[in-house]
């Protein structure tokens, strides 16, 4: 049984969670995302750490609508969100999408809404560094791991230890790409890109990111972001790997290797 509080149903007994999930756009409505969301929350109950999400109260965080251009319409988004977070009294958000994340730290603030905010990978490095979350027996079937640095964690965020050191603590050989870490090359979706055709050219993007990847020889194409995942996802079929090659978020990775 999966346990996920409502922040409203707190608030209305008077308590007020530690952590505040912010689940996004794509970890509620894509099929696919919402794996991923339903894998971060079985670690959160396994660490019992006490958080809630906001439901229907959570609006998208603007991202999008920024990147596209929109300002207006991101900031209609973001003070929408940051109105109903600061009657929540929230202080420190943890999502599994570097975008939202990128946006609620680094953009937020400008509009009033001043919180710490992580993303899951960071969060569940300190719930194993306190000893929180136990991945000394964490054990996965597949051996051959290459990670995949999403670029508003990455480049736009200097966090590139996290998640590798995660997939490290799982027993698995984390094998890099030719151009990892700053020199890492997009997915493709970024900056509102994954809403739109690709220009003319000969190759997509998420197929010659796909193809450094596939270039290690990996079981695994690991990913900290549900954008990522989708474009990788679309490469490894496009190469006719699907059958050798999963992609997974690093939460799912996790939840595989604990057995959760």
């Amino acid at each position: 049984m999966i346990r996920v509080p409502i922040m409203a149903d707190l608030f209305a007994e008077g308590k007020e969670p530690e952590i505040l999930f912010w689940v996004g756009s794509a970890g509620s409505f894509d099929d696919r995302a919402k794996k991923i969301t339903r894998a971060f929350v079985k670690i959160l109950n396994k660490a019992n750490v006490n958080f809630a999400v906001l439901g229907t109260e959570e609006s998208s965080s603007g991202d999008a609508a920024k990147r596209a251009g929109n300002e207006f319409l991101f900031q209609m988004q973001a003070v929408t969100n940051i109105e109903v977070m600061n009657a929540y009294n929230v202080k420190k958000i943890v999502t599994a999408c570097p975008h939202s994340f990128n946006t609620l730290k680094n953009e937020y603030p400008n509009l009033g809404g001043n919180y710490e905010v992580l993303h899951h990978t960071q969060f569940i490095q300190q719930l194993v560094d306190e000893g929180k979350l136990d991945l000394k027996d964490a054990q996965l079937s597949a051996d051959r791991i290459t990670f995949h640095d999403p670029c508003y964690l990455g480049r736009a965020n200097d966090e590139y230890n996290a998640p590798r050191n995660l997939i490290k603590s799982l027993g698995a050989s984390l094998v890099e790409m030719k151009r990892t870490k700053k020199n890492s090359l997009c997915c493709g979706a970024g900056g509102s890109q994954m809403f739109k055709e690709p220009e003319k050219g000969t190759m997509d993007v998420n197929d010659l990111r796909t193809q450094d990847a596939l270039e290690t020889q990996p079981n695994v194409i690991a990913t900290g972001c549900p954008f990522c995942n989708t474009m990788m996802t679309d490469g490894v079929k496009n190469a006719n790997k699907e059958e050798t090659v999963q992609v997974k978020d690093v939460a799912e990775l996790i939840v595989e290797a604990l057995n959760l």
